[in-house]
Parts: C-alpha cells; sequence; structure tokens
C-alpha cells in the first residue's frame, strides 16, 4: 500500500504546532473537573475513587498526547488489528471474565481491569472507517459491501449483548451505524430497517431480562416502586433539582453526602455535578462538551484523508451520544443503561478508550494535508 507522502516528513516541532491546543485544553479541563468531582465523590477525602482517577487521568493525558505523534497512516494500517484483538478480547471476557453485579464485562489484566466493550466504541469506528476508504464508492450500496459492514458491526454488538450489557452494546451500534450512514449507505435501507425493529419490538422485549424489563417500566413510572427499582432515578433529580442555578457549593450536595444518591461516582456523576454546581455549572460543563465535539468535526473537516474524515466524525457523534443519552439518564428523559459521561466517570476502560480516540483524532489533526492511497 502507497501513501502520500504530503506531511509525513513533519519535524517534532511542526508536530506540536499543529496539535489543536483548544481541544486539547478542553479535554485537560474536563479531566480536572472530573478530578474534583471524584474527590467530592469520596467526601472531601483522597480515597479509593478520587485517588483511582486522578492517576489514571494523570497517566492516560499524556499517553494521549504522546499516542498524538504517530502518524495518520499507522493508525490506518492497524484499525483491523486493532478490531480484532479487542474483539478476542471480548469473546474471553464472556468466557472467562470477571464476574460482578450479574455481568461478565472484564479481564484482569493486574494493573486494571479491562472492559473490552468500551474499547470496541474506538475500535468499531476505526475499522469501519478503514473498511470504507478502501471500498470504492460504487460498492458503499453492493449486496457485499453492505454485508462486510454489517458483519463487522453485528459481532461485538451480540457480545456486548450476552455479557450482559444493553446499554453499551446500542452504544457500539449507534457508533458504528453513524460510520455507515456517512460513508454513504442509502437512507432507505435506515428506513427499512427502523420499519423491521419497530415491528419486532414487542417480541424483541419477551428476549429482554427481567431486570431490563423493569428499568423501561420504572422509567415509564418511576412511583411504581419509588424505594426500590425507582429510587435512584427518583433520587437524581431530586439531587438535580435541588442544585437551582447556582448549585448548593462545592462539597457542599446533601444528597450526595447523605448517600441517597447510589453509584454517584459513575453513571450518575452527572447528578453530583448539578447539585454542587447548579444549572450554570451543568451549563459549563455541557459547553465544554459541545467544544469537544464540535473541534472534532472541524479536524474531520480540514482532513485530506477519507479515513481521518470518517473516523473524526464517528468519533464526535459517538461523544454526542455517550454525553446525551448518560444526561438523559440521570435526568429521567431515557431508561437507565450502563453509559459512563466521558472522562468525568469513575472507570479506567472508559478513560483508556476515550483518550484512544482523542489520540486519533490528534494524529487526524497534525497530519491533515496526509493523503492514505
Amino acid at each position: 500500500m502507497q501513501y502520500s507522502s504530503i506531511n509525513s516528513q513533519l519535524s517534532f516541532f511542526q508536530k506540536v504546532r499543529n496539535f489543536d491546543y483548544i481541544l486539547l485544553i478542553s479535554i485537560f479541563i474536563l479531566g480536572v473537573l472530573s478530578s474534583f468531582t471524584m474527590y467530592s465523590t469520596d467526601g472531601g477525602e483522597i480515597l479509593f475513587h478520587s485517588k483511582s482517577h486522578i492517576l489514571k487521568f494523570l497517566i492516560f493525558f499524556p499517553m494521549m498526547i504522546i499516542l498524538s505523534f504517530l502518524n495518520i497512516r499507522i493508525w490506518h494500517l492497524i484499525s483491523y488489528v486493532f478490531y480484532a484483538v479487542i474483539l478476542i478480547f471480548l469473546i474471553y471476557a464472556s468466557l472467562y471474565g470477571i464476574k460482578a453485579s450479574g455481568s461478565q464485562r472484564w479481564i484482569n489484566l493486574y494493573f486494571i481491569n479491562l472492559q473490552p466493550s468500551e474499547l470496541m466504541k474506538i475500535a468499531i469506528i476505526a475499522c469501519l472507517a478503514k473498511y470504507y476508504h478502501r471500498l470504492q464508492a460504487d460498492k458503499v450500496n453492493s449486496f457485499y459491501g453492505i454485508l462486510v459492514a454489517i458483519t463487522i458491526l453485528v459481532f461485538p454488538v451480540l457480545l456486548v449483548v450476552t455479557q450482559p450489557d444493553l446499554g453499551t452494546s446500542i452504544l457500539i451500534a449507534l457508533s458504528g451505524l453513524v460510520v455507515i450512514w456517512l460513508a454513504g449507505l442509502n437512507i432507505r435501507y435506515f428506513l427499512y430497517s427502523l420499519l423491521t425493529l419497530l415491528i419486532s419490538l414487542p417480541f424483541a422485549i419477551s428476549f429482554l431480562k427481567d431486570y431490563q424489563k423493569l428499568r423501561i417500566l420504572t422509567f415509564l413510572d418511576p412511583g411504581r416502586d419509588p424505594l426500590g427499582a425507582g429510587y435512584q432515578i427518583i433520587q437524581s433529580k431530586i439531587a438535580v433539582g435541588s442544585g437551582g442555578l447556582s448549585g448548593k457549593g462545592f462539597l457542599k450536595g446533601t444528597q450526595s453526602y447523605l448517600e441517597f444518591l447510589p453509584e454517584k461516582h459513575t453513571d450518575f456523576i452527572f447528578t453530583l455535578f448539578a447539585e454542587e454546581h447548579g444549572f450554570i455549572g451543568s451549563l459549563g460543563l455541557l459547553l465544554i462538551y459541545i467544544i469537544i465535539i464540535y473541534r472534532i468535526i472541524k479536524i474531520g473537516l480540514i482532513s485530506r484523508s477519507y479515513f481521518a474524515k470518517l473516523f473524526c466524525f464517528g468519533y464526535a457523534s459517538s461523544i454526542f451520544f455517550y454525553v446525551s443519552v448518560n444526561m438523559s439518564m440521570v435526568l429521567g428523559l431515557l431508561p437507565i443503561v450502563g453509559s459512563p459521561l466521558p472522562i468525568m466517570s469513575y472507570g479506567g476502560s472508559s478513560m483508556l478508550a476515550t483518550m484512544i480516540g482523542f489520540a486519533f483524532v490528534m494524529s487526524a489533526n497534525i497530519n491533515h494535508k496526509q493523503l492514505i492511497a
């Protein structure tokens, strides 16, 4: 495979100048906010969650910067291998992984309990971006073109569903479908698929596990079991509402400190943040995510490589999905699913995957003039 020599011989200082510093600073600010918020979840002390989260950020943020210096063609070369390795990890996790809370999603790597499904959120975008980069435009809507893309998408989604982790499997599917749509798949196929999904929905619901059905019922009526299944979402909405306009202040969130809010360090981290910093603080956090998404899209627009374009647009969409689903979930606008808030939520695998995604994007920006044949 031949690669264009344009931009392939950049010096170290040229690469440094080509960094998107607005994106880099936004990521850093988000990491700092997440560290203070995690410190708050531990009651204003450096305990397990805050110590682990801060340490991981201090490791993964520099790692992201270092990986950004890789040429975009290297990311292109390894995309299929990256996808294959994570797929093998998913299979291993499903068969021999660590079990916790009724799920089997983690692999013990000693320095981290790796959740491969989080890395698959990045691997699926990279793999499909490379596939469509190499596929001729007139074959995108061919039977072969669609079959291969759907196969790439379906295998990891089914594996994650069986762990079971319905929320993550939906987010992986959405990220992959965005890339497929951006590559030019005819809109009628999406409409046919949506119609099929709606028709089969009553049948599909019968295959959901009891706790998954309970989450849907709780979403529709949290008050049906206020001390059981509906407890967390009710307390979450109380906490967010009690924050008011400007919040109760750092380390002063009563719902969180009096332990009314379970899982406040993971999927419900935004609830604690909103209680302490209020509507204004929440808007500020949302603005940071908007800036990050905007910068990723901008990098995709200026990239000459089709692979880089597809990856950036796909990754920007995935960040949008994760933020939207998480915030909607804690506000009671969507059923509760396993969807961490990028960088903010506790979880080494989630942060690692997010930083690898940012490294892809930064590399695309540094090498935005380079073509990949």
